[in-house]
């Protein structure tokens, strides 16, 4: 019989399973077949857990599973099975629990060893084919682990057990709970602060990674109380990471993160939900600052996502784009040698192009010296006064070098770009366009992101009333995989359809949020013990039998968290106590454990400012020049926990609204009357109409002020 060219994953689904259909190893898909083939056959399963824009899965992939020897090491002794983490986060994350456990660290690619059960026993994380550099090589790593299974059976089971035992008591959360502590908020700003470089900006060393929740946390508490240390955390990280090679300078939008400190070297993949969550992070730098240039960072994130990860036919934003072209580049696509740019620019533009980037003959990559990481390294005063220019001149030569630089790198083979559509991570960007929208006027985005969640409302909460985790993939012929929304799909498209509501007005999409609030607390929600599980367990194999109820941001928000959130916004808007003790309930059973996770709890920290302080929200009327103004003035200040609608005066009626304000809004004389207004309901008790914009803006200062914790 003629050998196949390739093996089961020509079926998948997903772009980073398909990238692996020509390898010689008889991969499997996770799921019953690959269970029962174990069983059957008496061997261990290798577990192969990565993305399709992780560069070292692609070089362990060439090294290790496209080598003919080690295929017939793995095909002889194990039942190889590839994960997809971005379609399967339920099962990365138990299993990265587990090898971090056994290693002490964890990473992609996510090498494991399981019983033919799907239970632990052995792992790490890349493995060069042979010995290297005090790495055991992969076949070396695949005998040992099919002797010990073969001839140290009991031995193994042991392992296996403990392993599993550990993850589990990890994940119990139960006897640390308590009250949710008065001084949350500035607890974990406060391990943040400890951990700020105050000459590169961001927390701790090198490697960098952003940390949107833990910013936002800073801002709110400088947003309350003009602190100039805090301030100067927050526009020396805004401005270190805007300025520096973790940002591309050519085409807008950040890399993952920064291989050193001070933010110059990335690694060149760029992820929707880095850049969701940092343009929230610049929108909130400029309300609370005023600095302009947030803002025009803001705009330059959307310019990136709006070129590169967005669906203009249908909506919806894409996954990822990957770092490199092929597995011998190490971001060439992104980098410049100098003849390179020379190459591209005049003579003026290079004179002013070359001290901005700080381009040289050695640059800052390892594998070729030649190549620069753009960045910059001099303001443009710095550059008039070297070149004897004046300020307007270098700004515009820069402009047109800049122009020519991407004009001339998009003529270079491209990353690939992930098309798979996933629920949850579009809701981050939804939520995000739409903050961003609100603030800086930005009809277009605020347009694009109401067809985005369009679409995954209308092709991801289907009318059994379950979210899908993945609504399209990056092959549009590959046959779709039913993979069930998950806590994170549910609570971030909850946030997104009442970011919508308040962008909107529309009825509607309050409706969605809470069916999805609803349907989130009957799949999740642990009536026991408070909390929410990451997935439903329905049918789980392996280490999904074990619950995880997730409460570490990493890299995302922790989906309780934001569903603690969820939660306290649509209490706000209903007056159902039942909301707001199921917040307080959840936020309650990661009490005792939040100072052991520090900045990492961020998210639970602005989840706490609702439970705490409570809401604040700010009801426009009127659809004139008044109203716009007043709702610019309601806008304009960052508080985590404030809301600002603006309804038209044919839709202010208690069918149009919320519950809560239903019972407000439409009976107040002014509102009657068609006269442009504003309220300010806190806590359920509202303000009396407020006309003047200037009034709004004081009132509205003076109420979040009254709420500070």
């Amino acid at each position: 019989m003629p050998e196949t060219t390739t093996n089961s994953l020509a079926q998948a689904s997903s772009a980073y399973l398909r990238s692996a259909m020509h390898q010689p190893i008889r991969w499997h898909q996770w799921g019953e077949e690959a269970f029962a083939a174990a069983q059957r056959e008496n061997k261990p399963i290798l577990l192969d857990i990565g993305a399709v824009w992780c560069h070292w899965c692609h070089v362990m992939d060439r090294e290790s599973y496209d080598d003919s020897e080690i295929a017939r090491l793995v095909n002889d002794n194990f039942i190889a099975v590839k994960v997809d983490r971005d379609e399967r986060p339920d099962i990365d994350s138990r299993y990265q629990s587990a090898v971090q456990a056994m290693t002490g660290q964890g990473g992609w690619p996510l090498t494991a060893f399981l019983t033919s059960e799907g239970k632990p026993f052995y792992g790490g994380t890349y493995f060069p084919p042979d010995d290297n550099r005090g790495r055991p090589g992969f076949k070396r790593v695949l005998a040992a682990i099919s002797e010990a299974f073969r001839s140290k059976r009991d031995e193994v089971a042991q392992q296996a057990d403990m392993v599993l035992n550990a993850i589990s008591h990890a994940e119990s959360f139960t006897e640390q709970g308590g009250g949710v502590p008065p001084g949350i908020v500035r607890s974990v700003a406060g391990s943040a602060l400890k951990l700020f470089d105050p000459d590169h900006g961001g927390f701790g060393s090198a490697p960098k990674f952003p940390h949107p929740s833990a910013l936002d946390v800073i801002l709110h508490l400088y947003s309350r109380s003009g602190d100039e240390r805090l301030q100067q955390v927050i526009t020396t990280t805004l401005e270190h990471m805007a300025r520096g090679g973790v940002y591309d300078q050519l085409a807008g939008g950040f890399h993952r993160y920064s291989v050193d400190e001070r933010w110059v070297v990335p690694h060149f993949e760029k992820m929707s939900y880095d850049n969701s969550e940092l343009l929230k992070n610049y929108v909130h730098g400029y309300q609370a600052t005023g600095n302009t240039f947030f803002a025009a960072v803001a705009r330059d994130i959307i310019r990136w996502m709006d070129a590169w990860i967005t669906d203009r036919a249908e909506g919806g934003f894409y996954a990822s784009q990957d770092a490199d072209i092929n597995l011998d580049d190490d971001g060439d696509y992104f980098t410049w040698t100098l003849d390179e740019a020379r190459a591209v620019l005049s003579e003026d533009e290079f004179k002013v192009a070359q001290p901005y980037y700080d381009i040289n003959e050695v640059g800052e990559m390892h594998h070729n010296p030649a190549k620069n990481v753009f960045y910059v390294r001099a303001s443009i005063e710095e550059i008039a006064v070297r070149t004897g220019m004046n300020r307007e001149r270098v700004a515009a030569l820069l402009d047109s070098a800049r122009a020519k630089l991407y004009a001339a790198r998009l003529n270079r083979p491209t990353p690939f770009i992930d098309k798979t559509v996933y629920v949850g991570w579009n809701a981050l960007c939804i939520s995000a366009y739409l903050d961003a929208a609100r603030v800086l006027s930005l009809e277009d985005a605020r347009h694009f992101a109401l067809r985005s969640l369009d679409r995954i409302l209308s092709q991801g909460f289907p009318s059994y009333g379950g979210l899908k985790h993945v609504i399209a993939y990056a092959d549009p012929q590959a046959a779709p995989r039913d993979v069930p929304g998950m806590l994170d799909d549910y609570a971030f498209t909850a946030l997104a359809a009442l970011d919508a509501y308040e962008a909107t007005a529309d009825i509607s999409y309050f409706n969605f949020s809470r069916k999805i609030v609803d349907a989130m607390i009957a799949r999740f929600y642990d009536q026991t013990s408070g909390g929410f599980f990451d997935s439903e367990n329905k049918g789980a194999l392996g280490a999904l039998t074990t619950r995880r109820k997730p409460f570490q941001d990493s890299p995302t928000p922790a989906g309780n968290s934001a569903a603690a959130i969820a939660l306290l916004r649509m209490y706000a808007y209903t007056n159902d106590s039942g909301y707001r003790d199921k917040a307080e309930a959840t936020l309650e059973v990661f009490a005792g454990i939040t100072e052991q996770y520090g900045m990492f709890s961020a998210t639970y920290a602005l989840a706490a400012v609702w439970l705490l302080e409570g809401h604040t929200q700010v009801v426009v009327v009127g659809n004139d020049e008044r109203a716009r103004q007043l709702y610019a003035a309601a806008v304009a200040p960052f508080a985590v926990n404030k809301a600002v609608l603006k309804v038209s005066d044919s839709a202010a009626t208690p069918q149009n609204l919320p519950p809560a304000l239903a019972e407000v809004i439409p009976h107040l004389p002014a509102v009657k009357e068609g006269k442009s207004t504003a309220i300010i309901c806190s806590n359920f008790t509202c303000q009396p109409p407020v006309s003047d914009p200037d009034d709004l803006a004081k009132s509205l200062h003076d109420a979040l002020m009254a709420k500070a914790a």
